[in-house]
């Protein structure tokens, strides 16, 4: 193990120091954002139209600009006072930047919930059906047809090979 310090690391950005630094740091974040919105929005577009897959494949463009997002915003935090001095205009537009990003994530994972209560809906009255078919159709004490016993119901198998 090397005891190297931190500001060393190739990973850890330069500290801000000037105005164009700070400047220079919102600028890294608002291209962040915009990227951000950009595969949000796609995202958003593929599911509303019933293509899972594809939004799936976004996964790691959106993984890796969160990373991105919460390192700059990380970065301007740890320098907060010094960029609210240096650049209190730009910090206003980042500001509102930051309410569309919101905007945009708000309705990105209600589109995402609202797909997965409907593929929940689906698999449940699937696999509730097929116990129905499996099990044999008799009328219980009551003079009514039994329902399956879920604690006996086979596992509902899911193949992806099409």
């Amino acid at each position: 193990m090397h005891n190297t310090p931190a500001t060393e690391l190739p990973d850890t950005p330069r500290a801000i120091e000037s105005a164009a630094d700070a400047q220079t740091a919102i600028l890294r974040l608002t291209e962040v954002i915009d990227g951000l919105e950009v595969v949000l929005a796609e995202e958003t577009k593929l599911i509303r139209a019933g293509q899972l897959r594809t939004a799936t494949g976004l996964g790691l463009k959106k993984s890796e600009l969160s990373s991105r997002y919460f390192k700059a915003v990380e970065r301007l935090k740890l320098h907060g006072k010094l960029v609210s001095r240096l650049a209190p205009q730009d910090l206003g537009t980042l500001a509102r930047r930051h309410e569309q990003l919101q905007a945009a994530l708000k309705t990105n994972l209600v589109v995402l919930a609202t797909a997965h209560a409907v593929s929940e809906g689906i698999v449940h009255r699937l696999s509730g059906d097929l116990a129905r078919k499996a099990c044999p159709q008799v009328y219980g004490a009551s003079g009514r047809m039994t329902r399956p016993d879920p604690k006996r119901a086979q596992p509902l198998a899911l193949s992806r090979m099409s």
